[in-house]
């Protein structure tokens, strides 16, 4: 309020116009540090009246009117007219205020077991500052303090400030630029002292929610002892915390929330909070399952969906399925919740919240986390915000000090690299933990921006319920084994307010212990769940060699070829770039063959222009890393950018290309949670170079290639690795195609290498119109992007289909041929190209454009015609040990002739995916060559 007062007498002043931004400035000087400016700044400012909140007046009046004669009154900056040592004073108290402001929550009461040694803060003695005791009786002006009065007794002053920031709630909020953020979290704390008032039934609520937390986890202690369920105890405060957390955002008018967290209280969430029935979790202690997932999962690992009624309606939850490497579900979950807001048309997070839950050491130790952080705000990954929750029990893994866990203060110092706020909560403090849990989401849906709540609380027992923590924890642990439960703590609290009797509060034990027993759903606000996510029947059940529509009238092809090179008048297009939407405007007319640029970007037209939605993400996509997208043109004068795709016609499916953030890991861990959550169309993430992808392997590993064995998740995420050896070193010649190789089962993705324009046209045409979702690994070109060779026909992309193999395109006699390399990518040009020149006509070059799931049928047919060889081979750029060959090769003895043999033809094994050096390159490219293509003599 402060700051319109500043506002209405700079308009009214002749201090306005120019002047105005600087006395801005000096005034947000003056209330970070009041001695930051001269002391005739400070008796400005100090003048300056509160203004009432509903009126917009102060005491002499309408604030303009007020200002226009404050502004008059010139005399007043000429003379000293105040007491200059009161003057002092008051600025001495300002600081006070702001030193609590800043660095309050060092003093907080944060740690239940009250074993926290922290230093004490000089700001916050009101010594320091130089108030003395006899200050204490005497009236000051307040500032900007929150409190509702104008001024007050400092003795009154500094016990509110103590309760406001040295209690249990500790804030961090004052590393922020923004002013109006910072403004909004002083009034909501300060005016109540972060100590709400709260009515009878909200207090029983949240005690039968801790009751609930503590009953579960002693329920199963008892009746599977030993058992692994990584026990929330001590943390009971998340179940409060989570309920409240889904209230609030039901009466905002969020319809969604997508859950990610790890193991701890796992269980205890899904059974208290999303409506589990305990009865189908005991069976899985038990070890009972159904095979319908395939291999399945260990039950806190596992996610689950349900409807939970709020005041403003139900609100779908999903907690996402998550592996053991904890952060990485926080991007899945960014993923999944932008795929539901588009879905919703929510462009601002209004109806879609984010919800992440991490432990104190991982979200410290773990880089996803920074990754996620930074992407919050961007285009291509921006949510509207995540409220991130700590479960900090003080201890990570088995590691007691913190010293061996960050570098940091605290775990959430993380957040401060992008300026969000964090609430530090006592967890024996429910009602606090509920006061921050509503501030946390108010600041998130007002600002859209992300929130951290720390929720300072222990473990009662090891990491899990095997592990002895005394040993590595001795003293934490006595201090444990004496401490009374969360539960038993509020219970406490609300008899001796006479909020209950302790009969009524052992009633709810009971009550909820004979819940357990009957093992329905013990969650009063579950409801049977509605329809709110998309209908994924029509992806199930479907093989990857289905048939699927690929054909698209010619005349088709060129009238949206030719809309895709349409640019607005005006719209300077760098030269370079001219140059290709010209000879892409010659490929539509049929002047000129067709290349991997045209034939891309053309598949994509043809996938728009049927409404099918198409993503695409990566760190250079708008143009493409090796210059032959150009998707998005930059005007050359005004640096404005234009997306022809965009634009082909008004009804046609939506597009997203963005450059993304310098990431793999958590880009790619978005791309599957969008990917999982919107099946309709087509998303790709494309690595700059595709050994880039070694950064994301958790991702590949743990969700794309067996996400649908263990959680029956579906995914139709497109993968491209540009990849091949042009003679540029280790690091950027290989996209590991091994790895993927290696990981290849139960057709739980496809592995490609198209050769041709009209290879990736099919391909990702395929991808997109043939109902199955299953992940596509591609390795894509560099140099084919231009080669001579590389290129189709028009008519190709029109009529034809995505060929898993091809065969001999030379016109060679089958009889006569002796010998029959097989091969993928680039490599197939260079046999090709030295056979022509010297004219061999007993070899024939057959590509295999689909290496897994392996084309048995396609290679049978294409080797009909040469049951007679004796001699096959697969010539490969890569070493031995690396690329297709050691992963493929049982199915290429199953394909060939019986009694035929079967050799290797490429690098040898090597370390280092290729050399440093070109010459060396060059040398060993020729030799791997003449050796595909010698015949042995027998």
């Amino acid at each position: 309020m402060q700051n319109n007062v500043m506002k209405a007498w700079l308009e009214s002043s002749h201090l306005a116009g120019a002047n105005q931004t600087y006395i801005e400035d000096l005034y947000e000087q003056f209330l970070a540090d009041p001695d930051s400016v001269g002391e005739e700044w400070q008796t400005v400012f100090l003048g300056l009246p509160k203004v009432d909140n509903s009126t917009k007046e102060v005491p002499h009046g309408p604030v303009k009117d007020y200002f226009i004669r404050l502004a008059k009154e010139t005399s007043r900056y000429a003379a000293q007219v105040s007491d200059p040592h009161n003057d002092s004073k008051q600025v001495r108290v300002l600081q006070l205020i702001n030193a609590f402001r800043f660095r309050g929550h060092q003093h907080a009461n944060l740690d239940p077991l009250g074993i926290w040694a922290r230093d004490r803060v000089q700001d916050l003695d009101p010594a320091y500052h130089t108030l003395s005791d006899a200050d204490f009786d005497a009236n000051f002006n307040v500032g900007s303090y929150a409190i509702g009065q104008e001024s007050m007794k400092l003795s009154d002053l500094y016990a509110s400030l103590q309760k406001t920031y040295c209690g249990s709630v500790a804030a961090e909020y004052m590393h922020i630029v923004s002013t109006e953020e910072k403004r909004w979290i002083q009034s909501r704390l300060e005016s109540v002292e972060s100590s709400p008032e709260f009515e009878k039934q909200d207090k029983l609520r949240f005690l039968e929610s801790l009751t609930a937390a503590e009953g579960l986890e002693k329920y199963l202690g008892a009746k599977f002892p030993g058992a692994k369920r990584f026990s929330l105890e001590g943390g009971d405060a998340l179940i409060p915390m989570m309920k409240e957390l889904i209230r609030r955002s039901g009466e905002q008018g969020i319809k969604e929330a997508v859950i990610g967290m790890a193991h701890r209280g796992r269980l205890n969430m899904l059974v208290n909070v999303l409506g589990k029935k305990p009865a189908d979790l005991f069976d899985e202690f038990a070890g009972k399952h159904s095979d319908v997932w395939g291999a399945g999962d260990v039950k806190y690992h596992q996610g689950f969906s349900s409807d939970f009624h709020t005041p403003g309606g139900n609100v779908h939850l999903a907690l996402a399925f998550n592996p053991s490497h904890l952060e990485i579900v926080n991007p899945v979950v960014m993923g999944s919740v932008r795929a539901r807001q588009e879905r919703l048309g929510s462009t601002n997070g209004d109806e879609v919240l984010a919800i992440t839950i991490h432990g104190d050491s991982a979200i410290a130790g773990q880089g996803v986390v920074a990754e996620t952080f930074n992407m919050s705000q961007t285009r291509a990954y921006g949510i509207g915000g995540t409220v991130r929750i700590v479960v900090n029990n003080q201890v990570g893994f088995t590691t007691s000090n913190p010293k061996d866990m960050r570098s940091t203060e605290y775990c959430t110092d993380i957040a401060k690299m992008v300026q969000a706020p964090i609430f530090h909560v006592n967890a024996d403090d429910p009602e606090a933990v509920v006061l921050v849990t509503q501030i946390a989401l108010d600041f998130r849906n007002t600002f859209k921006r992300d929130v951290v709540i720390d929720l300072v609380c222990y473990r009662r027992h090891g990491h899990n319920e095997a592990d002895e923590p005394s040993a590595t924890q001795p003293l934490m642990y006595k201090k444990i084994k004496k401490h009374p439960t969360p539960r038993k703590i509020y219970a406490d609290q609300l008899v001796n307010e006479a909020v209950i009797d302790a009969a009524e509060a052992t009633g709810f034990i009971n009550e909820y212990r004979d819940q357990l027993d009957g093992g329905q759903c013990v969650v009063k606000e579950w409801r049977p769940m509605e329809q709110h996510s998309v209908d994924w029947n029509p992806y199930l059940k479907h093989e990857w060699d289905m048939p699927y529509q690929s054909q698209v009238a010619q005349q088709t092809l060129t009238d949206l070829a030719i809309k895709m090179t349409n640019v607005p008048e005006g719209h300077k297009i760098q030269s370079r770039v001219q140059k290709i939407y010209n000879d892409r405007v010659a490929m539509a007319n049929g002047e000129k063959p067709c290349d991997w640029g045209f034939a891309e970007t053309l598949a994509y037209a043809t996938l728009l222009d049927d409404n099918y939605k198409v993503r695409i993400t990566g760190q250079d996509v708008g143009r493409g890393t090796f210059f032959h997208r150009h998707a998005v043109v930059h005007n050359q004068e005004d640096a404005s950018t234009y997306t022809p795709l965009a634009n082909l016609k008004a009804d046609q499916g939506e597009l997203t290309i963005h450059d993304s953030v310098l990431s793999e890991e958590a880009v790619l861990a978005f791309e599957y949670g969008y990917a999982t959550t919107e099946p309709s169309g087509l998303t790709i993430w494309e690595a700059q170079f595709g050994d880039f992808a070694n950064g994301a392997q958790v991702v590949f590993d743990q969700f794309l290639s067996s996400g649908e064995q263990k959680w029956g998740r579906m995914c139709g995420l497109t993968v491209m690795l540009p990849h091949g050896y042009e003679g540029q070193g280790p690091e950027h010649s290989s996209a590991r195609l091994e790895r993927y190789m290696q990981m290849c089962a139960e057709h739980n993705w496809q592995v490609c290498v198209p050769s041709t324009p009209a290879q990736v046209y099919h391909m990702l045409r395929r991808q997109t119109v043939r109902p199955m979702r299953r992940p596509l690994i591609v390795m894509t070109p560099k140099s084919l992007l231009r080669h001579p060779l590389a290129i189709s026909s028009l008519s190709e992309l029109a009529e034809g289909t995505f060929q898993n193999v091809i065969g001999e395109i030379d016109e060679l006699d089958p009889t006569q041929v002796k010998r029959v390399v097989m091969c993928s990518g680039k490599v197939y040009f260079d046999l090709l190209e030295t056979r022509r020149k010297t004219g061999q006509t007993d070899v024939a070059i057959v590509r295999i454009e689909q290496l897994y799931p392996f084309p048995h049928a396609e290679i049978a047919a294409v080797f009909a015609d040469y049951q007679h060889v004796e001699q096959f081979v697969w010539c490969q750029e890569e070493p031995q040990n690396q690329g297709a060959w050691y992963s493929s090769q049982h199915h290429h003895w199953e394909s060939i002739p019986q009694g035929a043999k079967l050799s290797y033809a490429g690098r040898a094994a090597s370390a280092s995916p290729a050399v440093g050096y070109m010459s060396v390159h060059t040398k060993q490219q020729l030799a791997l060559i003449e050796d595909a293509l010698t015949v042995a003599q027998k």
